[in-house]
């Protein structure tokens, strides 16, 4: 019986280290080729494809169509699932991939209709770089098929992946548009809802736009809010006492996606030449958004004849998104103006002539494909205003006009970045490139820099109104005279000149009056992060890059100090228990978002449960009145509102949750301690702790606990957090670090969170990922070649 025993625990070993070997045979087989050569048909000429040490990629090829062909079949080897994921993202098809799991998620994009609109769009989004998007696709295709085994994402979800076309790599790009801009619109909707039920100044204080922290390039801060008085606003009047267990409506903590950029001219560097920045913080996985990528082709169209440029690629789209070229350096950052508006449309009776502005609409019956389950069909009413999203009780509909609906949103044009010679010739291809709104920086090598706002914005006209603040308030039902919006040109938006030899934005308000007009206000940040990059850049005379990633690494909490300070007077003055215990537990304090640092997460949290306090009073008289229909909106801007609060402390505007203010503070650092201490001592309780890295891919939540790990960078805490340069939090921040000057590239600087690679068992999968945690400088040109692959062409 034992030797019987100990034959068949044999005979499990040694099946399950087959399984394993199979297992290993299968991943292995989808790594891309590295080294050799392999057949391209439609090359006019050999292409090399270089890897250095990180697996940063150099294609050099002899026209700018086999580059391109290139591109698509380095994409494909080592990103095609994530490629696949952003063109069903945004059509609302990954219910095809993952099953009815992704349906809701699928009918949220679906509404939106983008791979009907893209296909009728397709050659106007093509335009005159056709030729290079279908040499970039058949590139992707021959990728895919090089492949021994299809990419290893596939073979655990037990599907095939489909051919890449010409429109998936519109609908790749459209994916950045639900990734930047909000396309459900719900904080200008929940403001919408709020404003009937709160009396005009109270309103007007919970919108105020800006705060003392403000920091555009032209016009000055807006200041914190002027407190309305008892006689105007008086919330122990407005709203019944809350119960003392009803929840407080909590507060969008998100951070905004968007990026730092800033840029000093010529003037202030030693050769004169000008140095851009830019980092571009958006939601983090296993592997990056970005793929790093060098491009040298001749190129007649180029300055020079010759295009050798460097930057950050995304897979599915034929062109370096921000680099350097030699002669230019450009870097984005997401513009948060007004792109989308509701409006409120009455039921049409049959005979619709008879009543007017009901806009009928038409039912378009969308069907979900569901992967080992039954398609879906789905319901979709086009209006003139565009797809209906809400139905009211009352038969009422609301429909929603955004920019990336309309014909004329995105087209290639960004591809032309790379034949720019100055700055004049970036903004004329700027001119013409139509993306997701954003703050375009360049600098050249004769030392000029810029911003302009790039991108199509839309051109309201009268009766139309660009943002639910106190300035300019609108509810649906006030668009009755507005006509459907085309899109307009962004030409007049820019700022350049000897006048600003140092630009910056970081996705708060950057212009001011007749500027501001034409972009509206679509919950840009709080200008704190933007201050302290401003500030940074005048404290000094004369830069190079690594100055400038100081200034991105940069994670001084200036706009916090006050919080602790307040923090520390408070359990001093009041001494109630709780907050006694946070300020002792906080005494740390080093006045940065370090990682060892319990007095920064004690502020900081304090901070937030101080606010939502506050916010939870200011909308209590709507919440009474909304009831379940009650939304919070992202107040972006309430800092400015909050600070002047706590500072004077008025009783009309304390919710009716306290009987003072001292209250309310104690009840915010009661919360928190409690949170804080399930955890262990306060002390202890570090602010590394919390910001611990969580970059995993997509599917590691689908493996077991034990082996989840494979499939995401190292758990490392993380410096850094929103409200300063350096933003980072768990799985958010910088998708990419940039310091270069163009024509000097070879002392640019440049960091990427995870690796190259989609595949685990390439070297390239984390490949660099330490020095962008820690801030260690990395060249921002491709090193010394360690492999090399020959693309030739197919002798047909």
């Amino acid at each position: 019986m034992k030797r019987w025993l100990l034959r068949g625990a044999l005979l499990l070993l040694l099946g399950a280290l087959l399984l394993f070997v199979a297992a290993w045979m299968l991943m292995a087989g989808s790594l891309p080729g590295l080294d050799g050569e392999k057949t391209l048909r439609g090359l006019s000429a050999p292409v090399t494809i270089e890897r250095d040490e990180l697996g940063v990629a150099t294609i050099s090829a002899s026209n700018r169509l086999d580059a391109m062909r290139a591109l698509g079949h380095l994409h494909a080897q080592e990103r095609y699932f994530e490629m696949d994921l952003m063109r069903r993202t945004s059509a609302g098809e990954l219910a095809a991939l993952f099953g009815a799991v992704a349906i809701d998620v699928d009918k949220r994009h679906r509404v939106h209709r983008m791979r009907a609109r893209v296909q009728r769009q397709m050659a106007s989004i093509a335009g005159d770089r056709r030729k290079l998007l279908e040499a970039y696709v058949e590139g992707v295709n021959a990728g895919l098929a090089d492949l021994k085994v299809r990419p290893w994402p596939y073979l655990l979800l037990r599907q095939t992946p489909e051919p890449w076309r010409a429109e998936d790599s519109a609908l790749a790009a459209y994916a950045m548009y639900f990734d930047l801009q909000d396309a459900s619109n719900a904080d200008e909707l929940a403001l919408w809802e709020l404003k009937p039920h709160l009396p005009a100044p109270l309103f007007d204080l919970l919108t105020h736009a800006g705060s003392r922290w403000d920091a555009p390039i032209v016009g000055a801060p807006l200041g914190d809010a002027s407190l309305p008085g008892p006689e105007q606003v008086d919330l122990r009047q407005l709203s019944a006492p809350a119960g003392a267990t009803a929840a407080i409506a909590p507060l969008n903590d998100a951070p905004v996606k968007g990026s730092n950029n800033f840029a000093v001219a010529g003037a202030l560097t030693d050769d004169g030449r000008a140095i851009v920045a830019d980092d571009m913080h958006l939601g983090l996985r296993a592997p990056n958004i970005w793929f790093r990528a060098r491009l040298r082709y001749p190129d007649r169209d180029a300055a020079g004849g010759q295009v050798d440029a460097t930057g950050f690629t995304l897979p599915g789209l034929p062109a370096l998104v921000v680099g350097s070229n030699g002669r230019i350096a450009w870097a984005f950052t997401n513009s948060y103006g007004d792109w989308l508006d509701w409006r409120r449309l009455p039921p049409c009776p049959a005979d619709a002539a008879a009543s007017a502005g009901c806009m009928p609409g038409t039912t378009v019956v969308e069907r979900i494909e569901v992967a080992g389950g039954d398609a879906v069909d789905f319901e979709v009413e086009e209006t003139p205003w565009g797809p209906v999203m809400h139905r009211e009780d009352d038969g009422d509909r609301l429909a929603l006009r955004w920019v990336a609906h309309l014909p004329g949103s995105l087209n290639l044009q960004l591809a032309g970045f790379l034949e720019a010679g100055s700055v004049d010739a970036a903004l004329r291809i700027a001119d013409r490139t139509a993306i997701p709104a954003q703050n375009l920086l360049v600098g050249d090598a004769d030392g000029r820099i810029a911003w302009r706002l790039l991108g199509p914005l839309p051109e309201r006209g009268d009766g139309c109104v660009a943002s639910p603040s106190a300035a300019a308030t609108s509810i649906p039902g006030e668009y009755a005279a507005c006509a459907p919006w085309p899109l307009g040109a962004s030409t007049a938006l820019s700022v350049s000149g000897a006048d600003h030899p140092r630009l910056w934005t970081a996705n708060s308000r950057v212009v001011d009056d007749g500027m501001l007009t034409l972009i509206g206000d679509g919950g840009y940040a709080l200008g704190a992060r933007a201050g302290q990059i401003r500030d940074a850049l005048r404290e000094r005379q004369s830069f190079d890059e690594k100055a400038l990633l100081e200034v991105q690494l940069d994670d001084r909490a200036l706009f916090l100090q006050r919080w602790h300070d307040l923090l520390q007077r408070q359990a001093a003055g009041a001494g109630t228990p709780a907050l006694r215990e946070l300020a002792a537990a906080g005494q740390d304090w080093s006045g940065r978002a370090s990682i060892d640092s319990a007095g920064y997460r004690i502020a900081r949290g304090w901070r937030n449960k101080v606010l939502e306090r506050i916010a939870d009073g200011l909308v209590a008289p709507a919440r009474d009145r909304l009831d379940d229909g009650f939304r919070m909106p992202a107040l972006r801007q309430l800092e400015g509102v909050a600070w002047p609060l706590v500072q004077q402390q008025p009783m009309h505007l304390l919710s009716t949750r306290y009987e003072s203010w001292p209250a309310l503070f104690e009840d915010a650092a009661v919360e928190l301690r409690d949170e804080l201490a399930a955890g262990g001592p306060l002390a202890e309780r570090s602010w590394g702790e919390y910001n611990t890295a969580r970059i995993c891919h997509p599917l590691s939540r689908a493996l077991p606990e034990a082996i989840r790990p494979l499939l995401c960078m190292p758990a490392e805490p993380l410096a850094g957090d929103s409200n300063m340069p350096r933003v980072q939090g768990p799985d958010f921040g910088a998708s990419e670090r940039m310091v270069v000057a163009p024509g000097r590239e070879a002392d640019g600087i440049a960091h990427m969170p995870g690796g190259q690679s989609g595949h685990p068992l390439s070297p390239y999968w984390g490949a660099g990922h330490d020095d962008w945690v820690h801030g260690r400088p990395t060249p921002f040109l491709p090193g010394p070649a360690r492999h090399t692959l020959t693309l030739a062409p197919a002798n047909d």
